[in-house]
């Protein structure tokens, strides 16, 4: 395994009722004493990194090979749980993935109704053998980390496809969230129109019709189509509110990690649920530190272009952008110019982990990088009929081809295509047909064409003012 360095490390575990349980590596003994119920916990000192394996001793259990460096934890649905042999290049990444320096742990506990306090997964170094089993966003994210530091790296994996948010969060911090309750309402309406017992009718036609469907493609000896999912384990598997909190982030607290990145939000794009996104992704956020008793740096990754019928994936952007400023010490890796228009899991999954790393070694790690960011809407000021922008982010700003999706709305609130022109940092938008205007967008669409980038060649966030 990888232990954090540089901060306390917290053991814990189960023993004999008021046994004395002793921990110690790298010379240093902490003791401690169980409780009745047997449970125990305690804090080791802050660590030094250590590339040479250490023995870990907790009572008359030995642990091995034990390094000490940089831990990241890495949740959300399937863009964060889609495998390195899933990404752009799998050969080019086996080839380079000999690095026993790098570990990575899978939580695979399945959702739970209850917070459980031991989960499911085992550590494994990183080889060509494993790598393409990893997590491609949380290793390309940890790869580059590696490449600077040359320290040993440990990466958990903690994600399921198809999830929402709302899974994610403990149910007692929801439970208390007053300004979320118009959203749990409406989740309870959506859940009162699912029919088990049709959704299980229609299961067993198309589970028929997959049948014949099989024997046709054996036939053929063309390929056999997927197996129809099963909606009541569907639905299981999403967990209820706060089910996958509790099956697959409880089991993981409060071991020691220097931050975490979260890859989701294809799942809340729903127009019921996207409005609420940024409360709930604060509220997460919130959640985990305080579960943790660590502030630990946050970032997240904006939703990519896709094209996706209605305005729920631009707002879900919108939110992401806004919860820049309700989360403290966080990040967010914009991508609207590298996803797919007809693939909801791109790819090029590479860019992904270096825009998350640039923001962690800037950020975190206060190392000089080109940009933590790409170009972020500060300032939206009306002057003479045009609309002055300015950025956070915006060292050498500039067009990649014609400056385009801005738009621009006057008081009657029709939006119409704007011009653009780069002066300095800042983006001047005026459009003819709006002498007067009130509102400012760019990349306002489910799947925009980038074109305002900066000196870190970063796309600069979709946004509306």
């Amino acid at each position: 395994m990888v232990l954090q360095s540089g901060k306390p490390v917290p053991v814990w575990g189960m023993a004999d009722a008021n046994e004395e349980v002793t921990v110690a590596i790298a010379g240093q003994k902490k003791t401690t004493k169980a409780d009745a119920k047997g449970q125990w916990s305690l804090k080791l000192d802050a660590l030094a990194v250590a590339a040479e394996p250490q023995t870990l001793t907790i009572g008359e259990k030995t642990i091995k090979d034990v390094l000490i460096g940089e831990v990241w934890l890495g949740s959300g649905q399937s863009n964060m749980g889609l495998q390195v042999q899933g990404a752009n290049d799998y050969e080019g990444s086996k080839a380079a993935a000999n690095v026993p320096l790098i570990r990575v742990f899978t939580e695979s506990s399945p959702s739970a109704t209850t917070a459980q306090a031991v989960g499911k997964g085992s550590w494994v170094i990183c080889s060509p053998e494993a790598v393409g089993h990893f997590s491609a966003t949380l290793y390309f994210f940890g790869r580059n980390l590696y490449d600077v530091f040359k320290q040993p790296l440990g990466l958990i994996n903690s994600s399921v496809g198809g999830t929402p948010i709302e899974s994610w969060i403990s149910p007692e911090a929801q439970q208390g969230s007053a300004e979320l309750k118009p959203f749990y309402e409406a989740l309870k309406q959506e859940a009162g129109k699912f029919d088990e017992a049709k959704a299980m009718k229609g299961y067993e036609r198309e589970v028929a019709k997959w049948a014949e469907e099989v024997k046709m493609a054996k036939a053929a000896g063309t390929e056999v189509p997927r197996k129809p999912r099963d909606p009541l384990e569907t639905r299981k598997r999403k967990g209820d509110v706060g089910g996958l909190f509790n099956g697959k982030i409880s089991p993981l607290i409060p071991y020691a990690i220097r931050g975490a990145i979260w890859y989701q939000g294809e799942a809340n794009s729903v127009d019921y649920k996207a409005p609420y996104y940024q409360s709930l992704l604060t509220l997460l956020a919130k959640d985990w530190r305080g579960r943790w008793n660590d502030e630990f740096p946050f970032a997240w990754v904006q939703l990519p272009n896709f094209t996706r019928a209605g305005e729920g994936w631009p707002i879900v952007r919108e939110q992401m952008l806004n919860a820049l400023s309700t989360i403290p010490n966080s990040g967010m890796a914009i991508t609207i110019d590298i996803g797919d228009a007809k693939n909801i899991h791109p790819t090029n999954k590479q860019e992904v982990g270096r825009r998350l790393s640039l923001w962690a070694l800037g950020a975190v790690y206060h190392k000089d990088v080109a940009d933590t960011s790409g170009p972020l809407i500060d300032t939206a000021t009306v002057k003479g009929g045009e609309f002055v922008l300015t950025f956070k982010h915006a060292k050498g700003l500039k067009a990649k081809g014609a400056l385009t999706e801005f738009e621009v709305a006057g008081a009657d609130g029709q939006w119409q295509p704007a011009d653009a022109k780069i002066e300095g940092e800042t983006v001047v938008v005026s459009a003819k047909a709006v002498a007067e205007p009130k509102q400012v967008r760019y990349a306002w669409k489910d799947n925009p064409v980038a074109t305002l980038f900066n000196g870190a060649d970063i796309p600069a966030s979709p946004f509306r003012k």
